[in-house]
């Protein structure tokens, strides 16, 4: 959870780099938070107003957290538009989210592996 609101506090920082356990915590937490809503939204009988609401309000921190994890892989933020590709463009950024970060510091910032954890 503490990952989780540690990108919310970074809520448009699309500058610098993510580790991996930052990003998948966060998609950990935003994901089981969705399934929780979307229960809700069936039990009281509501359309996806709830749910769409909340994606709504975390899309600027999952965009910002998505683009550092990507300057940690050493790529441009721009790849995040891979997502517009279907399937094939969906699997590729599955697999740059998993990569092992960059050793060391490169053009976007040092390790954050080095950093405490919030």
């Amino acid at each position: 959870m503490n990952w989780y609101l540690h990108v919310l506090k970074n809520y448009a920082t699309f500058s610098g780099r993510a580790r991996r356990k930052e990003y998948w915590m966060f998609f950990l937490v935003h994901f089981m938070i969705l399934v929780g809503l979307a229960m809700l939204e069936t039990l009281i009988g509501l359309p996806t107003v709830i749910s769409s609401v909340y994606s709504l309000a975390v899309l600027i921190p999952s965009l910002a957290v998505g683009v550092r994890r990507l300057h940690d892989t050493n790529r441009s933020g721009f790849w995040i538009l891979i997502n517009i590709v279907p399937f094939i463009g969906w699997i590729i950024f599955i697999v740059f989210m998993a990569l092992e970060s960059d050793s060391g510091s490169n053009r976007f910032g040092p390790n954050p592996q080095h950093a405490p954890e919030p």
